[in-house]
């Protein structure tokens, strides 16, 4: 295949996952609106229910149980009792279940199809696929997703922030084709390195894991002031708990900062290959430090002053907000010498 089929091939993967994404995220949205209760929540009222149920011992176990069904007989009435509403809210929670799955398997397959389109655009491009901002957007947001599916396998609790991670990725997808794109081409000398496989692609992972761990410190900010206000609605009865959805960004942060701290180092040591010197105090170097202090601070606070909640969440989102700004503001408003990853027509 030619070049020019190669890079075809790509657009149109990247497209087609854009489309299932669409579905995705409408799969998921249907699950929040139709869903009654958390996985988490049906979990802990199993295990409640089991731990109600008498225990049958001989002849006295089954009269004592007898009783007891008797008397629970008249709360649980008839059609319109409690077992009606009980069955409904059953029903709507399989619905909610069953777009669940179906939302989920449709993200995976978004997932492959972005894949494809990445592995192609190597292919065309004949290097690693992410020497422009192109190129970058379309790995980061394939990197969200793997990182989505592996948290949400991990913790299925969590599948239900898909809509609101699927959102970013649709938005830099859409970004990335409308605005950043540029024709599949070779590296400019100061990128022909083996340093950009490892540097860029630490930088990339990163990315993704700091955009998860920002959309569940999002939501943990809205869950907690519904929480301490007492509000009470279908999507705080979907979400995990503020304090697990607090745990949960932790966890993120604390995975993906030695990620960083090694992007960082590796930056530097290819800087000083291409340009002779470790450190410049180019633009986005520079953000790149203040990004690292700032989630350095987040880290140091909780694990030694204690500071969860409403406070690290915030430094938390700071710090997202320095990453972000770092990629796309530092391109478009700075100039230096990463220049070469601006836009198409700077």
């Amino acid at each position: 295949m030619s070049t020019q089929t190669f890079a075809q091939l790509s657009n149109g993967f990247v497209y087609g996952a854009m489309a299932v994404l669409c579905l995705a995220m409408f799969a998921f949205a249907a699950e929040l609106a139709f869903g009654t209760r958390s996985r988490v929540a049906r979990t802990n009222e199993a295990a409640s229910t089991q731990a109600r149920q008498p225990v049958r011992v001989g002849t006295a176990g089954a009269t004592d149980s007898a009783s007891v069904a008797s008397a629970d007989a008249p709360d649980q009435g008839g059609p319109g009792g409690v077992d009606a509403l009980a069955g409904v809210d059953d029903a709507r929670q399989r619905r909610a279940d069953r777009m669940g799955g179906v939302a989920a398997a449709l993200t995976v397959l978004a997932t492959g199809l972005l894949l494809l389109g990445v592995v192609f655009r190597g292919l065309a491009a004949r290097r690693a696929p992410w020497g422009n901002m192109y190129e970058f957007s379309t790995t980061s947001a394939l990197v969200v997703l793997v990182v989505f599916i592996a948290v949400a396998r991990r913790r299925p609790a969590l599948r239900y922030l898909g809509v609101f991670v699927i959102v970013p990725v649709l938005l830099t997808l859409g970004l990335a084709l409308t605005v950043l794109y540029v024709p599949a081409g070779p590296l400019l000398p100061a990128l022909k390195s083996y340093w950009l496989v490892i540097h860029v692609a630490a930088a990339i992972i990163s990315g993704g894991v700091f955009t998860v761990g920002g959309v569940v410190t999002a939501l943990y900010l809205v869950q907690e002031r519904w929480e301490r206000r007492g509000v009470t609605n279908s999507l705080s009865r979907r979400l995990p708990t503020a304090e697990q959805l607090d745990q949960s960004a932790y966890r993120l942060f604390a995975f993906v900062f030695p990620l960083w701290t090694f992007a960082i180092v590796a930056g530097a040591i290819w800087a000083e290959n291409a340009w002779g010197t470790y450190w410049s105090w180019d633009p986005k170097e520079t953000w790149a430090l203040v990004t690292w202090v700032v989630f350095a601070g987040y880290l140091h606070a909780r694990a030694t002053a204690g500071w969860k909640g409403r406070k690290a969440a915030i430094v938390a989102l700071l710090g997202l907000s320095c990453f972000i700004f770092n990629y796309f503001g530092v391109n478009i408003f700075f100039t230096g010498l990463h220049a070469y990853g601006g836009l198409p027509n700077k």
